[in-house]
Parts: structure tokens; sequence; C-alpha cells
């Protein structure tokens, strides 16, 4: 265990899938989320749940700690940081876990930089969950090789060093996105259409071939539940995905259409709970009003 001060920004999804693996290596993690405010939200149950220190505001939150970890949404980003400087430890580390476009993740190294911390940024290049903090991450920026042995120390095993241009790990994110989350939303999209016609028996068995080994309905489902649970979170990150395409001179039709499903499907949550595929696409049928 490590006497490192560890301070955690943001108790959503990805804070969550954290502080457990922190907590077993850092002597006292301290968390911060807006929404601790309403002690009956998710990330308020959460702290509770795991025992987490609670800082009453940012400012004693961040007092002292050694490295303070960002794990806030993607339009937060900037935001997060700027709390984060003006009570930053001279010399502490800030990595930022976020899904953001380069230019985004730049905009906050400077704002920490200039305070005297030292930013790193981390691209993480899968699902949080079920691997956690050994998920696969790429880092970068000029502090990340410096960086990397105290990741790898706090359990982020599946951190490796990427470029020490910063920005460069955060391309490779969301380039990564145009395509995963794209296909959620093209899997929606399709099936919602094919489910209408009564041709989506056929349109899933045409599928298999996509996706062997789980069945003709087990990945689509999955797919489309992860939109629906995690939609509002993923269009966040869908539109610094199209920033980061526009930015390259690229028409983003398809990562900003993306982005509008995935904020439609944050609306119908509830039909994730149906483990029946048609059963699932008939709720959404139901609710179609909404989609564009």
């Amino acid at each position: 265990m490590t006497a490192l001060s560890t301070c955690l920004v943001g108790l959503g999804e990805v804070g969550q899938a954290l502080a457990p693996d922190l907590l077993v290596r850092v002597a006292q993690l301290t968390a911060w989320d807006l929404k601790f405010v309403d002690r009956h939200s998710a990330p308020s149950r959460a702290a509770a749940q795991f025992n987490v220190l609670v800082a009453p505001d940012v400012r004693q939150a961040v007092a002292g700690a050694d490295l303070v970890i960002s794990a806030v949404t993607a339009a937060q980003t900037g935001d997060a940081a700027s709390s984060v400087a003006p009570h930053l430890k001279p010399g502490a580390f800030y990595f930022d876990l976020n899904s953001t476009s380069p230019s985004a993740k730049s905009r906050a190294a400077n704002i920490i930089d200039s305070a005297g911390g030292r930013f790193v940024e981390a691209a993480i290049m899968s699902p949080i969950s079920p691997r956690h903090a050994a998920s696969p991450m790429l880092l970068g920026g000029p502090h990340a090789s410096e960086f990397l042995p105290l990741a790898r120390e706090l359990g982020f095993s599946g951190a490796e060093m990427f470029s020490e241009k910063l920005g460069a790990a955060s391309a490779a994110k969301m380039c990564r996105s145009v395509v995963i989350k794209g296909l959620e939303t093209l899997m929606i999209e399709s099936l919602l259409s094919a489910r209408h016609y009564g041709v989506d028996g056929a349109v899933l068995e045409s599928l298999r071939a996509l996706f062997p080994g789980d069945g003709a309905t087990a990945t689509p489902r999955y797919m489309i539940s992860r939109a629906l649970i995690h939609g509002r979170r993923r269009a966040e990150e869908m539109r610094e995905v199209a920033r980061t395409v526009e930015d390259a001179g690229v028409s983003s039709r398809m990562s900003s259409a993306c982005a509008e499903w995935q904020d439609w499907a944050s609306h119908h949550a509830e039909a994730a709970n149906e483990p029946d595929i048609a059963v699932m696409l008939d709720s959404l049928l139901a609710a179609r009003g909404g989609a564009k």
C-alpha cells in the first residue's frame, strides 16, 4: 500500500469501477462529485458503499493530494480541471481519464500545468468493466513516462506509454469510438426498422456470422443495451469524437448522428431490462416518436 494521498474527482461509472481497486492500494482515498450535494444520488450511495472519504467541497478534496484522478463525463472535463487547479498541490499528478477530443484534453492540460500540476492523459481502450483499473489504457503527454511506474503500482496494470505528444492517446480513443459506439447505434437503427417490418428474425440470423459464439441475438442485444444504459455519457463522448473528426478536416456525419441516437437511447433506459430482444425492440418502437 502506498502512502500517496489520492483524490478521485467524479464517482460515476468509471469512478465507481476504480474506487475498490484504489482503496486497497492507497492509504486514503478522498472523493468529490458535484452530485454529493444530493445524499440520495448514485455517487453519494457509492461513496457510502465503498467507504471513501467524502470531501465537503473540491478545495478540501484536492488540498494536499499527491494525485488527482479525473473521471468525469466528457462535457465536464474542462470544468473539472478549472475547479481543481487553484487548490492543486505543486507537482501533483493530474490523471485525466475522460473521453474527450485532443483539443479539449490540451485545454485541460494547460489549466493544470499552469497551476503547477503535472497533467497525464489516459485513453481507456475498452469498457471499464470487468477489468476496472487493469483495463487497457494509453498514456500520453510530457509527464506520462514519469507517471507510468506509479500507475502500475496503483493497479493500472493495463496502462502503457503511448506518446509524449499530448492528445495522441485521446485521438486514438476517439477514432476507435467512431466504430465502437457507431456499431451500437447502427444496431438500434437496423433492428428497430427490421422489427417494424417483421423481418428482425431474418436480420438477426444474417448477423450470426458477424457475432459467432454468442448466438444470433446475444451480442446485438448487448450492444443496444449499452446505448440504453450509458447513452447520456456516450452522447457526450460522441460529440467529442465529432469534434476530433472535424479537427482532422473530415466530415463527422456518422459520429454526429451517433451522438443523436445515443442521446435518444438514454431516455429509454428501462427497455434494457427486457431479456428478450424482440420485447426490447417493441418497447423502443412504442417510444419511437422521439427518434430522428
